[in-house]
């Protein structure tokens, strides 16, 4: 099960994968593209599966002009962003792929995807999502937060978010100060810090250095996990 990985010292590295969670209003495809800025020494390390959200966009999209739709979202917020619809349905629609198409090592979420999936090991630690699937063992998340309706952030971070995480923090992210927050609830967090907003941003020389160590941390941790 799972992908062939890259040989180490006479082992073969098992090739982490990742669900993908794609921002509000886009899709699968759009967040492929924008990942695919990665350069394929990053690309060819990870195994990146991309899921639709499970609801049509009910609104304009930030992205019509530069990617085509259609476009998607998880759930719905209000104005404020504390109080959520259709959430439950989404952790269903998450946990309900995962089933058919897993196991799944983490999670890649962007935006709207990152704010999901910075929180799901929280809720499944809690048992109240992803009961029914192994444990999510690593994060990567760009351009996240926190949520703020404590009907789903009392769960999400009750206890601190053991999994290796991996964040993308933007200089000019509106959700920057909020990706912050999230930081003080990881246990073992790593930074890429970037120039840009609200995107998936190219890795720089350092940029890149950070994120191939980050992988080949997670590489070895579930090699070793497998000749256990």
């Amino acid at each position: 099960m799972g992908s062939q990985g890259s040989e180490e010292g006479g082992w073969l590295l098992k090739k982490p994968r990742f669900l993908c969670l794609h921002g509000f209003r886009t899709s699968g495809e759009i967040m492929k593209k924008q990942v695919g800025k990665w350069p394929e020494s990053v690309l060819q390390k990870l195994d990146l599966v991309y899921l639709d959200g499970p609801f049509p966009a009910l609104g304009k999209s930030d992205v019509e002009g530069i990617f085509d739709p259609p476009y998607y979202e998880w759930f719905q917020f209000n104005k404020e962003f504390s109080e959520y619809t259709n959430f439950d349905k989404c952790l269903e629609y998450i946990e309900d792929y995962i089933i058919k198409q897993g196991p799944f090592d983490g999670l890649v979420g962007f935006s709207q995807g990152a704010i999901l999936s910075a929180a799901l090991p929280g809720l499944q630690a809690k048992g109240v999502a992803l009961t029914k699937v192994p444990k999510i063992k690593f994060l990567i998340i760009i351009g996240g937060a926190k949520f703020k309706s404590p009907a789903v952030a009392d769960d999400a971070y009750a206890s601190p978010i053991q999994c290796p995480s991996l964040h993308f923090l933007g200089e000019t992210d509106f959700l920057k100060p909020y990706g912050l927050e999230l930081l003080e609830h990881c246990v073992e967090p790593t930074i890429i810090h970037h120039p840009k907003g609200h995107t998936v941003p190219r890795l720089d020389e350092k940029g890149l250095e950070t994120m191939m160590s980050f992988i080949d941390k997670i590489q070895k941790a579930l090699t070793e996990k497998d000749q256990q």
